[in-house]
């Protein structure tokens, strides 16, 4: 991986990014809740999905700003190089929503077969499912150009690719961790999915999966019922959950459940069996031409 400034290491990028992004990204988010017109002591989940939309705009502006700082000033690399060149990733996308989406259906299904959930009635409005699709497109690049296209690329700098991915995916659930109902359990939870969402980019240096996975991921937990990492916002289905516990999410929604941990686990396994054989592949390739 070309090192372009061996001046200042990937850890410590990583530290001064975050510390900017803090500050910045917290300057740009104030400005948000004043165009959305939100009180500062509404909770976070009073909030309507157009007040959220405009408050994760404004965050997505600022945080894109410290990074195309970083990357000019810094690194001295181009936006693309983290990883958003989407020529030839077109499968890489369409089976992150396709996984994303069948994940949260048979999470819904499972946790109603077990009566964990009851279902109450279906709610359409065309006018939230139109603001929580593009609060979560802008969410997922958000969070993914920042946590995998510049975290983990540069911890990858500074030490071997797995240690990289734990210290990235550690930093990822800290960073949740002012979310509604945040417990140790969905701590475990979101650094989970730091490691599901960051080890194909370990392997690719390609953001497209992690993306398209983020985003199918959170749209679908929200469309079907959810709470997104703690956070209420508009659900199509519509269900009661008789007793909050480990094994439906409780409000943290689906990812503070005990059946993410064996999803997640199940996909990491997969993603990592799939990308390390097919770069075993690739060797054999170059040793027998």
């Amino acid at each position: 991986m070309p090192y372009n400034n061996p001046h200042i290491k990937g850890w410590l990028r990583v530290i001064l990014i975050i510390i900017a992004y803090l500050f910045v990204g917290g300057v740009f988010y104030l400005l948000g809740i004043l165009v959305a017109g939100v009180d500062f002591q509404t909770p976070l989940n009073q909030r309507t999905d157009l007040q959220n939309l405009i408050i994760s705009s404004f965050d997505f502006i600022g945080t894109l700003s410290v990074i195309f700082l970083f990357l000019k000033v810094i690194d001295n690399e181009s936006f693309n190089e983290i990883g958003l060149k989407i020529t030839k990733r077109t499968k890489d996308i369409i089976v992150g929503v396709f996984v994303g989406s069948v994940i949260m259906g048979f999470g819904l299904l499972s946790l109603m077969l077990f009566e964990e959930i009851v279902y109450e009635n279906i709610n359409f409005r065309f006018e939230n499912l139109i603001y929580i699709f593009l609060l979560f497109i802008i969410i997922s690049l958000k969070e993914e150009i920042l946590m995998r296209g510049y975290v983990l690329r540069n911890f990858m700098y500074s030490f071997n690719k797995y240690i990289a991915l734990i210290l990235s995916s550690f930093l990822f659930s800290i960073l949740h961790g002012l979310n509604p109902d945040f417990s140790l359990f969905s701590f475990i939870n979101l650094f989970l999915a730091g490691i599901l969402l960051g080890i194909s980019y370990t392997f690719t240096k390609n953001l497209g999966f992690p993306i398209a996975l983020h985003f199918s991921w959170n749209f679908f937990q929200s469309l079907f019922g959810f709470n997104v990492s703690g956070l209420d916002s508009y659900s199509l289905i519509e269900f009661n959950i008789p007793e909050p516990n480990l094994i439906n999410g409780g409000e943290f929604g689906f990812e503070g459940s005990i059946l993410s941990v064996i999803v997640q686990v199940i996909l990491i396994t997969s993603i990592y069996f799939y990308y390390n054989h097919k770069t075993e592949g690739k060797k054999d390739k170059l040793k027998n031409s």
